[in-house]
């Protein structure tokens, strides 16, 4: 149980860090704020709140997720390098396929 509770906490850590440190995360936190009730609004079922949600919730992964590997890669060097490069430009490509997500699910759900 004390490995579960210290796995949140280290997991809250996280969040408050990326908060703290990382200005995309806060705009889409920001985002998911509205969005998300705004789900509970505009859905027309429950499969579509699930997607819609979901797609949000997704961001904000790929979002932390993109802010470990380009923390990690600027802990091991500080000089360029082409791989270096590659890691952080596919993470953040990792976030904009999800944004383009999150616009798919809601257009497909909430357009005529």
């Amino acid at each position: 149980m004390k490995r579960i509770w210290n796995a949140f906490i280290y997991s809250l850590q996280g969040i408050a860090s990326a908060w703290r440190d990382e200005p995309a995360f806060r705009q889409e936190v920001i985002l998911a704020v509205v969005m998300i009730p705004a789900a509970f609004y505009l859905a027309p079922d429950k499969i579509s709140l699930i997607l819609m949600i979901g797609s949000v919730l997704l961001v904000l992964a790929l979002e932390l997720l993109n802010t470990a590997i380009e923390a990690t890669v600027n802990h091991i060097s500080t000089e360029w390098a082409a791989l270096a490069k590659k890691a952080k430009d596919t993470a953040s490509a990792a976030v904009l396929v999800g944004l383009i997500n999150v616009g798919l699910v809601w257009a497909i759900i909430l357009l005529p």
